[in-house]
């Protein structure tokens, strides 16, 4: 009996000498819903800022990320999150109720973006150049059209609005503005002013020709009948309402890498801004 064990032992020695390891299950890859056309944001390429963010995130869990793409924003979390086609989506509204968000990974703000020269930069609302501007590029839905309305200028840039529509979708008519389209409206003289989503310019302000200049919206603009309307709001990664699990360990990677998800950030042109005392984040 004692031969046959240290036969065995010996056996195994062996085989340790020859490099064989213990075998580990490699994770699973990392299914994150994106955009297949949507820049700056994401890309089939992966060529938006919002790709490489996922890249990171994917990166600290030790697993490769693979971009299941969708062409309509409105049924991401319907039709990919809750069927399981991916785990997270990047990109969500800090507390939407549809998901778990995790904690914000940065706050930004809507912004006016004038041409440098030969134009008084724009600051507020309540600005004088608003009211006298030919053109004022803007899309529709937004918070932007709130304060058009509140400033009497959404009437007559009806028409103009409608201009700036790149397609209509055959599902359910889902109407696209191309960010890069509005900018380019700016810097070449047919929009005296655009007013859009910081992090959807910053990346085509900083590539104009045409030197362009990108301001903040304050967040205390209100409406005719004194209701507030937010401009600044803040971005977090969503997954499905029972996936705490994924949650939590999303949450410690936006935490470990937060550097480096601010030095895209920044390097994109994005504005940013500090988070609230109290960030809403569904549970």
């Amino acid at each position: 009996m004692k031969k046959q064990i240290i036969v065995l032992f010996a056996g195994l020695l062996v085989t340790a000498g020859c490099g064989l390891q213990p075998v580990h299950a490699e994770r699973q890859a990392l299914k994150v819903c994106s955009a297949e056309n949507e820049m700056p944001y994401s890309n089939k390429k992966g060529e938006g800022f919002e790709n490489k963010l996922a890249e990171i995130i994917a990166d600290e869990l030790g697993r490769k990320v693979e971009f299941v793409t969708w062409a309509d924003p409105r049924y991401i979390v319907r039709d990919f999150l809750d069927k399981g086609l991916c785990d997270v989506v990047i990109g969500m509204d800090a507390g939407d109720p549809r998901v778990l968000t995790t904690k914000p990974y940065y706050r930004s703000g809507y912004v006016f973006i004038t041409r440098t020269e030969g134009t008084d930069e724009i600051k507020s609302w309540d600005d004088e150049a608003l009211r006298k501007a030919e053109r004022i590029a803007f899309v529709p839905g937004t918070p932007p059209e709130v304060m058009m309305r509140a400033i009497g200028r959404y009437n007559d840039m009806f028409n103009y609005m409608h201009e700036l529509a790149g397609f209509k979708s055959r599902r359910n008519e889902y109407i696209k503005y191309e960010n890069e389209k509005l900018v380019s409206e700016v810097s070449g003289g047919k929009a005296d002013v655009a007013v859009l989503w910081g992090p959807a310019a910053a990346r085509y302000v900083k590539a104009s020709s045409t030197p362009l200049t990108m301001t903040l919206i304050p967040d205390d603009n209100k409406r005719a009948d004194g209701e507030k309307v937010g401009f600044h709001y803040s971005t977090s990664l969503g997954v499905r309402k029972d996936d705490t699990a994924l949650l939590k360990e999303l949450e410690k990677a936006v935490e470990n890498r937060s550097d480096e998800i601010t030095q895209i950030l920044q390097a994109e042109g994005i504005p940013l801004v500090d988070e609230p005392e109290q960030v809403l984040v569904s549970k």
